[in-house]
């Protein structure tokens, strides 16, 4: 089986469904496990000065919910790391989903993925070993995380694209 150049097909992801099967593929490669029938939600999660949550994972859903907020704030401020974040908060999330809950080996692991998918002085690899210094206005959530109960989640249609075999 031919490696994926994940770096390429990063480049030429167009969307967050398509950059999900990036992570999915380096996840199953590296990895070895897999999970589908994932929903990806949107939310304005907010943040304050300092203090984003980039993304949360309700243990045992099937919902990754990622922060509109700091999403706008890479796009406008840092536009040639918006793949690449987008990418490192879909991994770590979705290792979540795959039962990595505690915070600091899923980071180690997120690390390590990302240094081999892509080489270690790749963007995603630089964010995920040091995402604080990249990213200084975006932070992870802590497990548990809870957002308010006004939260509004617009769901992405077709996110999961890999696990759908029928569509009637």
């Amino acid at each position: 089986m031919r490696k994926m150049n994940f770096a390429k097909e990063l480049g030429k992801a167009e969307d967050l469904s398509e950059i999900f099967e990036i992570v999915k593929t380096a996840v199953k490669e590296f990895l070895g496990r897999e999970r589908s029938g994932l929903m990806l939600g949107l939310s304005d999660l907010g943040g304050r000065p300092g203090f984003f949550v980039g993304a949360f994972y309700p243990v045992g859903s099937n919902l990754i919910v990622m922060n509109k907020t700091p999403m706008r704030v890479v796009e406008a401020t840092k536009p040639h790391l918006y793949k690449a974040y987008c990418f490192h908060i879909l991994l770590h999330e979705y290792l979540h989903t795959i039962g990595i809950l505690d915070e600091r080996n899923n980071r180690i692991i997120t690390t390590i993925l990302s240094e081999k998918a892509f080489g270690e002085n790749h963007p995603v690899a630089l964010i995920a070993k040091d995402f604080n210094r990249v990213f200084p206005e975006v932070m992870y959530s802590a497990l548990g995380w809870q957002p308010s109960n006004e939260m509004r989640i617009e769901i992405v249609p077709g996110f999961d694209r890999s696990s759908v075999n029928y569509i009637g």
